[in-house]
């Protein structure tokens, strides 16, 4: 009967071990597509992964609780021998990862109840879920499934939906001020807006009426000084002399100190 009972948990063994391998080669794969193929990584592919993993699970459930299976919980593990040397038998049973069988490594792998910081976290924890009433919590549930299903029905609508209402966004979205563009257009159009300035230096380069100044060098300009009447005076009475003939002169310009704009 004892050999029997040891037959059966041998096999229960190998095939417990055989199912958390196939766990173990999916989570590794997933984990090289997370860290190296994240750029051509999508969505489906993810659930592919992740569907892959829950059935490894489910599998792991089914054998736990099948009949011919015996119960784990029976059976106890006891440390015969410890050591500080490296063993490199536990080395490559465990794949390098627990290289030495010593009493720093024993009390985390052949634990049965979570550290004593994590017990009493989870004590504190039972604790305020006690102390909250039926209808706070049932406020809560119905806030969080409320933010869920938001969430759910955001990641459900189409990319081509978002995509649509971003450009919409966009399209809509107002890039100037009309205040200041109209303003702008009416003081380059019309002068709206604009104060009247007089330009230094007195009078503008036309000169005074009736002066009319040909082109030659700055230092010297001619100017010639229409008569009377080309200027727009009122005709003369009777009893005073003709028109006066029309003088022509040469004026220099002021010195280049005395030059508003000095070159």
């Amino acid at each position: 009967m004892q050999q029997r009972e040891e037959k059966q948990l041998e096999a229960s063994l190998e095939s417990l071990i055989t199912q958390v391998a196939h766990v173990k080669n999916a989570l590794h794969s997933f984990i090289f597509k997370l860290e190296n193929e994240y750029e051509r990584l999508t969505w489906p592919s993810v659930l592919d992964n992740f569907a892959l993993l829950s059935g490894q699970l489910n599998t792991i459930n089914k054998l736990l609780k099948n009949e011919k299976t015996p119960s784990f919980r029976n059976q106890l593990i006891i440390p015969l021998l410890l050591s500080q040397d490296r063993d490199d038998d536990l080395a490559k049973v465990t794949e390098h990862r627990v290289p030495v069988f010593n009493h720093e490594i024993v009390p985390d792998y052949l634990r049965t109840k979570p550290d004593p910081e994590v017990e009493e976290q989870e004590k504190q924890l039972s604790v305020e879920a006690a102390r909250v009433g039926p209808e706070v919590a049932q406020k809560q549930i119905q806030t969080l499934n409320k933010l869920c299903s938001n969430l759910l029905e955001k990641l459900s609508n189409p990319r081509d939906e978002r995509e649509a209402e971003s450009a919409a966004l966009r399209q809509n979205k107002c890039w100037f001020n009309p205040a200041d563009t109209s303003a702008l257009v009416g003081a380059v159009a019309f002068g709206k807006g604009l104060s009247k300035c007089r330009p230094p230096g007195g009078m503008g380069a036309a000169g005074p009426p009736g002066v009319m100044m040909s082109g030659g060098p700055p230092n010297l300009q001619q100017v010639t000084i229409g008569s009377a009447s080309q200027l727009g005076a009122p005709p003369q009475q009777q009893g005073q002399p003709g028109k006066m003939p029309g003088i022509k002169t040469n004026i220099k310009s002021a010195s280049a100190s005395m030059h508003p704009y000095n070159r």
